[in-house]
């Protein structure tokens, strides 16, 4: 068995989700199951270098996981010639920097999004990309989830018919920081550091869109910052600057019709934090992060609207549960593991920086939206 070594720095790894789903749950997942393995007797063994701005945190987390290799100092990581890929999962408004900065060095790139605050620069990074001749790639982690790809199997196999809608509820309540403590980090909240939610979320229906549905053609959003008072991680208030809920029409190329609500200011009253329905002519799906749920049109009921007299079916029960018939891998180790391919085998790989500039487009479009109270045309994106 031959063992390659792969080192990555990665950046923000003291943040939420650069610590539980990028270094725990994916490449430490990776490590623990013996490497990647790429057939043939080789295996790909991934190896971090920790980067970020506080020395303590770093330091503790490499003692928690028995990690060596740590640094404040981006630019000497960056300038070892042994670290082949650079992460980044940093707050958003220090992310072009640090992206260019690997770019210039040679390093191949995967970031989270959005990769920048604007459709310019997540261009720019884009072309420096392509013009660097390196690799590149950007999390889009939710068509990985396993009800996404459950939905994925059924319009494949053309369960839908002709797809008419989309209806997708995002979120739940994050409380203010006052009589309980947020389960968001303060920043989210104020537009001056790269937070909002159409900035967070609108990236994701995107990609979410365009893989599973058609390229998005128009939006229409509105957006609200519902609650315009918050208190930070020490207990301080502050003015809440930034949206907290949106509510997006997404007109597709294919010619179906996109809804979404994404919300950090509603309390949950479904299944599961994010829920997609998809009806289609011959049939319709309710898609989770987990579970799928389906109804064909052969065992559609038929309910006859009467305000008179109480519901006397179970809608919910008339619903079939798709099967898992396969083991679903934890999306953001699913997508790791594809972009390192993508780097020591070339193999084919789509998510990258021009997919990751259409999600800040969206997101930037669908303020504009909101501002001027207009749909908008989302013109196609080239380098």
């Amino acid at each position: 068995m031959t063992r390659r070594t792969v080192r990555i720095a990665m950046n923000g790894v003291t943040g939420r989700m650069g610590y539980r789903q990028h270094l725990v749950r994916s490449i430490l997942a990776i490590r623990e199951q013996g490497g990647l393995d790429l057939g043939k007797g080789e295996v790909v063994w991934p190896e971090p270098v920790l980067v970020g701005r506080r020395a303590h945190a770093l330091a503790e987390l490499a003692e928690r996981h028995g990690l060596t290799e740590w640094s404040t100092d981006l630019d000497a990581v960056l300038a070892d010639d042994t670290v082949e890929i650079y992460f980044d999962a940093q707050v958003t408004s220090a992310r072009v920097e640090a992206v260019k900065k690997a770019i210039a060095a040679g390093k191949h790139v995967y970031t989270e999004k959005p990769t920048a605050t604007d459709v310019e620069g997540a261009l720019d990074l884009a072309r420096l990309a392509r013009d660097a001749g390196i690799k590149h790639g950007v999390v889009q982690d939710k068509i990985f989830l396993p009800g996404l790809r459950k939905l994925k199997r059924l319009i494949d196999g053309g369960f839908f018919g002709e797809i008419l809608s989309v209806r997708g509820e995002f979120g739940y309540w994050v409380f203010e920081g006052d009589w309980q403590e947020a389960q968001r980090p303060s920043w989210n909240y104020r537009a001056e550091d790269g937070g909002g939610i159409v900035v967070d979320m609108f990236p994701h229906w995107e990609y979410v869109l365009h893989e599973l549905f058609g390229q998005v053609a128009s939006v229409t959003a509105h957006v609200r910052t519902h609650v315009p008072r918050r208190w930070d991680e020490q207990g301080k208030p502050y003015e809440a600057t930034a949206d907290d809920a949106a509510y997006g029409i997404f007109e597709l190329a294919g010619g179906a019709v996109a809804q979404i609500n994404s919300s950090w200011t509603v309390r949950v009253n479904r299944d599961e934090l994010v829920e997609f329905q998809v009806d289609g002519t011959h049939g319709s799906a309710v898609a989770g992060l987990r579970n799928c749920r389906v109804q064909h049109r052969s065992s559609t009921p038929k309910p006859v609207w009467n305000p008179d007299l109480p519901v006397t079916e179970s809608f919910r029960d008339q619903w079939q549960e798709i099967p898992d018939n396969q083991e679903f891998d934890n999306g953001f180790k699913a997508q790791w593991e594809l972009f390192l391919r993508h780097v020591v085998q070339d193999a084919p790989y789509t998510w990258d920086l021009l997919a990751g500039a259409r999600g800040v487009q969206l997101a930037e479009l669908g303020l504009k939206s909101s501002a001027e109270g207009r749909r908008l045309a989302i013109p196609e994106l080239t380098l």
